[in-house]
């Protein structure tokens, strides 16, 4: 069994080769004298749906040789034409006309009819061609109850339309037949239902009208009307979607491939759900699918087998949603993967009809002979069918047929005719050409292409009864051609191509003529030129006497201009008045019939010696302007030109002037060549022409001529339409249609206006027009909202029409958008970075073009921002219909809320609900730290929080190193601070040392950015301070991908400048440095290009506080932001005046001094001897609140010179024993070291200058103690 399986099928696979090689090709102009089997050439459908008003042509069309006969067949049986009088065959053809104009009646021919063509080498079938009557029923006669409903409940209004052939168009209209209008709510399902998702109020109707439109027979019926009433006498809840269509969960659906799939969901519920369409697994076919009937309706055009699956519908409002999931089912009615073609062999030849097709299910594959089943069909030892495949083995002249292939499964069939044409035909010889002409030492190519069954040899002679020719002196092509590959004048003569086959011969007698080549014999040469100069190229050739020669002149391989400064004689060109335009490259071509030859010289132009004493000007205008021809559409305008003034005029300007429309204002017409005094000029209908000319040179233009005299020209339809047509509504109930007038001079004749036409697509069927005067706007009241509108303009005057327009799609108004995006979430990327997501909108909600998203994001409130009125909020836009985006330039350790809406054209839609997110703590910024009092072994630091501590603060920590008179730095020293402590003295220092401190902030995630000082310790009596360029290095924040904004990483101060370094990869965008002092508004910025990340900024105020902003112009909103503080001045550190000797001993001078004086001052002040403290405090109730007495300049004991604010008991001193610097301006306190000088009850001071860092006690009255006015010699250093 398997070797008999295998064994046809290698033989096909052989026979195939064999048809391959053996197949006759007959030419096309022997096809229709041969004999051949007939061949269908044009048949009706399949299935024919007549209209029974109109005779019945049923076609049948076929060719052959000879020419077939027809007959038919009926149900099956054979339909005898001639007995039926109302049937006729029209001549030489197969095509039946039944005349049921007289009196025929059409259902009396319905049926399965089969055309039949024959002639003596086979017969060949038409499909089955099954003839139905359209038909286009009433609906049946029903009572319609009103109906009544609350509002808010679904409906269905049914249709149920009768079944018609073809099936009928349904609509639905009122009582005056106008379109009911449908939108998400209210639409028509594809059962021509009518369904109402809820109903409301607007929908109460007297007329709900079921149309029944029958195309073939142009016939309209209705069904009775339906009446409506909408009841609001009861509340109305919103309820989930369910759904009117389909019913149940799951459905299946079966569609055949190439045919379209048609899937629907229509659902109830309050509000309106919304339907939207996946299918599980796959993707929908972008390019096939289409969504109809406001989203109910899923269309796939040309399915495939990949287009079986599971559909999903969804129906979703605001109180739930609910799905349908219907599979469907892809079959397929029969399609050839492999048609059978015609064959033609000769007597004794192998070839194969090979038929496959494709379907699902599989078809059956069923052989006919000439319409006869093969089993039936005589027996025929060299033919053999293998299921798809006949096969043919050594075919006999009597084996000519027609082969018929039916592959059918349920669902239809295919039927194909081929013949198989065997034929036994002596050789002819079908070249026509007698004459070969070719160039000598080139090929020469002789056709002899012939036919003939068998397929004839070709064998070729030269000359009269001369032997074959063979070797390799020629090349002998399967085609029959005979190549000489190269011509030699010995190669001409007469050639001889012989077909010879078992059936006879014929022969074709050929000329060859070899051709002597073109040669150029005398070149062109070189020439210089003066300019206005002459020049000639001489160019001899030599060619075959017998061929016919020209010669070409070319200049830079174009053609020469049409000038008469060119003059041509014989082999010779000469050019005179020669200018710079004519230097180049000049080639002499010389052109036969078979081949050509050519060479080339250049032209040089200079300079004249002594250029000729010739006075140009600009042309004299033209003059005697006359008016010939006139037509129309058109007129010959001629002139006489005037003076060119020894400059050669370059062309003319034509004007014209429109009497009617602009009068006064002239146009350009056209230009034309300056050796021209003619034109002929193209008019326009309706315009009273009159004309002028302009003359022009190198010099320039002349005056313009005397005008013509005026020609009006005949009124016509409007030849153009308006441009700029738009739709577009500014309310969301209209369409406000526009477009560019036309002018006058375009409207062809008087009454100029415009027909404006409008439908909405895909909706309405029929067009609304208005006509309007000459205006550029019409408005359209009362539509839908943003809904695609076709729109045209048409001009139009008293004489008719302009050319139909071009349809423009616009839509009508938008409206702001009803929905918010849904399931925002946001990820929080990093300290200063998010992403946030959400569902797009539905775009039905949109109500119009969607623009994008925005996203809204503020802080939460807190204690301190909490009874803001105004809370400062972001926003990002996003373009398009983007789903996700990043939110830059978040603050660390900060709580953030978001809402998200969409944008039209019309607005913002409402928010989402707000969405609440926190950033993770981050770095803090700098702390700045200020070197607030010094002495010679100590020194006070204080500082401030950070302005951004990103974070809760864990501890400080401060660095510092002394700096040796040759700039070297010590080990560091490391001191942890609590973060709630705001300063720290620094004790056990060198004297007139050198130190550089470095502090930072930290929180969890570690520390900040640091701040760097320099100061001095004191020298003895003296104090120094001192500061030093600071840098400000900030922790770069780590993305990602690359930062969106430019991020500062590091800022370095000097007195009076500040270098600002930050992080960005967009070097195509342009960075802005903004700065400004802090607490002022008057920001100074600085434009820099994208490709730099340093900045230095100049000019600024030594020891002052600056903010920074950095930014970009592609996020003008987005910037980086960072403080610093410049240096104060400072005198040159080369020489340090505290050490230089001299100076050391002056201010010693001048503290003795002042000290001195401070002594003999307080023992004046005190005459009375020595006051004990318990005497004062008796003498005065409250002695801290006496201020100093400006009369005498005496200072009051416990007083606050600045603001006579008196001050709490214990106030005066920190816990830290120090004094803070913002306490007082003027007191004593600043003029001596704190608590280290102290009264004693007698008015003397205890105490001594180097001072000590701890206080003792003072027993009972710790309160009291005053700073010692001796110290303040320090002030004075």
């Amino acid at each position: 069994m398997q070797r008999k399986r295998l064994f046809p099928s290698r033989a096909s696979l052989v026979l195939v080769l064999c048809q391959v090689i053996t197949a006759l090709e007959v030419p096309l102009d022997l096809q229709d004298k041969l004999p051949q089997p007939p061949t269908i050439t044009q048949q009706s459908p399949k299935n024919y749906i007549v209209d029974p008003r109109e005779n019945i042509v049923i076609r049948c069309e076929a060719k052959g040789k000879p020419p077939p006969s027809f007959t038919w067949t009926r149900n099956g049986t054979h339909f005898d034409t001639e007995k039926d009088p109302l049937v006729t065959m029209k001549p030489n053809s197969g095509t039946l006309e039944i005349n049921i104009m007289n009196g025929g009646k059409a259902e009396t021919y319905e049926g399965e009819y089969q055309c039949t063509a024959k002639n003596d080498r086979g017969t060949a079938v038409s499909n089955v061609i099954f003839i139905r009557q359209s038909r286009s029923p009433l609906w049946t006669k029903e009572k319609i109850e009103p109906i009544v409903i609350q509002q808010g409940m679904p409906l269905v209004l049914p249709c149920k339309p009768p079944k018609g052939l073809p099936p009928p168009i349904i609509f639905w209209m009122d009582n005056f037949f106008q379109r009911l209008p449908q939108n998400g709510r209210i639409s028509q399902g594809l059962n021509g239902d009518l369904y109402f998702s809820n109903v409301q109020p607007e929908d109460t109707r007297d007329f709900y009208i079921c149309y029944a439109r029958f195309n073939l027979t142009q016939t309209i019926h209705q069904k009775q009307p339906i009446s409506l009433k909408v009841l609001t006498n009861s509340p109305v809840d919103n309820r989930p979607p369910t759904f009117l269509m389909p019913s149940g969960h799951t459905s299946n659906k079966t569609v055949l491939k190439d045919e379209v799939l048609l899937l629907e969901c229509i659902a109830e519920g309050l509000p309106t759900p919304e339907i939207r369409w996946n299918k599980e697994g796959a993707e929908l076919p972008s390019n096939r699918v289409f969504y109809e009937n406001f989203n109910k309706t899923l269309k796939i055009i040309g399915v495939s087998e990949a287009d079986a699956g599971r559909y999903r519908c969804t129906a979703q409002n605001n109180r739930g949603s609910i799905h349908h999931v219907t599979t469907v089912i892809v079959k397929a009615a029969p399609y050839w993967i492999t048609k059978p073609e015609n064959l033609v062999l000769s007597p004794g030849d192998d070839g194969t009809l090979i038929c496959r097709a494709h379907g699902n299910p599989a078809p059956t594959i069923t052989w006919l002979i000439n319409g006869v089943a093969v089993e039936l069909a005589p027996n025929d030892p060299s033919r053999v069918v293998d299921g798809d495949t006949v096969i043919f083995t050594r075919v006999h002249e009597q084996a000519s047929a027609v082969f018929q292939c039916n592959a059918s499964n349920i669902y239809g069939y295919v039927l194909a005719n081929a013949f198989v044409n065997v034929l036994a035909e002596r050789p002819r010889i079908l070249s026509s050409q007698k004459v070969y002409q070719v160039i000598a030492n080139r090929p020469a190519l002789l056709h002899c292409k012939s036919f003939g069954s068998p397929v004839p040899n070709i064998e070729w002679f030269k000359g009269v009864q001369s032997s074959v020719l063979h070797g390799n002196d020629y090349t002998f092509h399967n085609n029959g051609t005979l190549e000489v590959p190269v011509a030699q004048k010995d190669s001409s003569g007469t050639y001889t191509c012989v077909a010879r086959n078992k059936l006879g011969t014929d022969q074709k007698i050929i000329k060859l003529e070899v051709k002597d080549p073109t040669m150029i014999i005398s070149q062109p040469e070189y020439r210089v030129v003066q300019r206005y100069g002459s020049a000639s190229f001489q160019c001899k050739f030599k060619h075959d006497p017998t061929l016919a020669a020209e010669v070409m002149w070319l200049r830079n391989n174009s053609e020469l201009p049409m000038d008469e400064r060119y003059t041509f004689e014989k082999e010779r060109l000469t050019i005179k008045n020669i200018t710079e335009k004519d230097k180049g490259t000049y080639t002499c071509m010389a052109n036969t019939t078979l081949d050509s030859a050519s060479a080339s010289a250049e032209l040089n132009v200079v300079e004249p010696t002594q250029p000729p004493p010739v006075k140009t000007d600009r042309p004299d205008p033209p003059f005697d302007l006359e008016l010939t021809d006139r037509l129309d559409r058109s007129v010959q305008l001629s002139w006489v030109p005037g003076d060119d003034n020894n400059s050669p005029i370059t062309e003319f300007i034509i004007e014209y002037e429109d009497a009617i429309h602009q009068p006064g204002v002239w146009h350009v017409h056209s230009k034309v060549s300056g050796t021209q005094a003619t034109a002929t000029l193209t008019l326009s209908p309706f315009v009273n022409y009159s004309f002028r000319v302009i003359a022009v040179n190198e010099i320039g233009y002349s005056d313009h001529s005397e005008s013509s005299e005026r020609y009006m020209t005949k009124v016509a339809e409007p030849d153009t339409n308006p441009s700029g047509i738009r739709g577009l509504g500014s309310e969301p109930d209209n369409l406000v249609i526009t477009w560019k007038p036309m002018k006058g001079f375009d409207s062809n004749g008087p009454g100029l206006q415009y027909k404006v036409s409008w439908r909405q697509k895909d909706v309405d069927e029929d067009w609304t027009s208005v006509t309007v005067a000459n205006v550029s706007k019409y408005i359209v009241s009362g539509t839908p909202t943003f809904v695609p509108y076709e729109i045209k303009v048409q001009a139009l005057n008293d004489l008719g029409y302009a050319p139909e327009p071009a349809v423009v799609i616009g839509h009508s108004g938008e409206d702001l958008p009803m929905a918010a995006p849904d399931n925002v979430e946001v990820e929080v990327i990093n300290t200063t970075l998010a992403k946030v997501r959400w569902d797009p909108v539905l775009l039905m909600s949109v109500r119009g073009h969607l623009h994008g998203y925005r996203v809204y994001y503020w802080k939460a409130q807190n204690i301190t921002n909490r009874n803001r009125r105004h809370i400062e909020k972001w926003m990002l836009p996003f373009n398009g219909n983007k789903t996700h985006g990043m939110l830059p330039g978040l603050q660390p350790n900060t709580n953030y809320f978001l809402n998200v809406r969409v944008v039209n054209g019309k607005g913002e839609g409402p928010s989402s609900k707000d969405k609440y997110f926190e950033t993770p703590e981050g770095v803090p910024s700098v702390a700045f730290l200020h070197i607030s009092h010094r002495t010679p072994d100590s020194l006070t630091l204080t500082w401030s929080p950070p302005a951004h501590p990103n974070g809760v603060l864990t501890q400080y920590t401060l660095k510092y190193q002394s700096i040796n008179a040759t700039h070297e730095l010590s080990p560091p020293v490391e001191i942890t601070i609590l973060p709630n402590e705001t300063s720290y003295i620094l004790a056990n220092l060198v004297q007139n040392t050198r130190y550089k401190f470095y502090f930072y902030a930290h929180t969890a995630v570690g520390p900040g950015s640091q701040s760097t000082q320099e100061a001095i310790t004191a020298m003895d009596e003296d104090s120094f301070f001192a500061t030093s360029t600071v840098m400000y290095t900030v922790h770069p924040t780590h993305f990602r991908a690359q930062p969106v904004i430019p991020l500062i990483k590091n800022i370095t101060a000097a007195e009076t400048s500040a270098t600002v370094l930050w992080n960005f990869e967009n070097v195509d965008a342009k960075l802005f440095v903004k700065y400004v002092e802090l607490n002022k508004e008057d920001w100074k910025e600085e434009t820099i290009n994208g490709t730099r990340s340093i900045f230095v900024l100049k000019g600024l105020s030594p020891g002052t506080s600056y903010r920074v902003r950095v930014y970009s112009d592609d996020l003008t909103d987005l910037y980086s932001e960072e403080t610093f503080q410049t240096g104060p001045a400072m005198a040159s550190r080369q020489v340090d005046i505290a050490t230089q000797g001299w100076f050391i001993g002056l201010m010693c001078a001048v503290a003795l001094l002042i000290l001195v004086l401070l002594i003999v001052c307080f023992i004046r002040r005190n005459k009375g001897g020595k006051y004990p403290v318990k005497e004062k405090e008796d003498a005065h109730a409250d002695p801290e609140i006496q201020p100093m007495k400006e009369d005498d300049g005496t200072f009051g004991e416990y007083s606050d010179a600045e603001d006579h604010k008196p001050l709490k008991k214990g106030s005066r001193t920190p816990s830290d024993r120090t004094v803070k610097k913002e306490d007082s301006d003027d007191s004593l306190v600043d003029y001596g070291e704190g608590v280290n000088g102290q009264f004693n009850e007698d008015g003397s001071f205890i105490g001594q200058y180097s001072g000590k860092k701890e206080k003792e006690p003072v027993e009972g009255n710790e309160s009291s103690e005053a700073p010692s006015p001796v110290n303040a010699m320090n002030s004075f250093v």
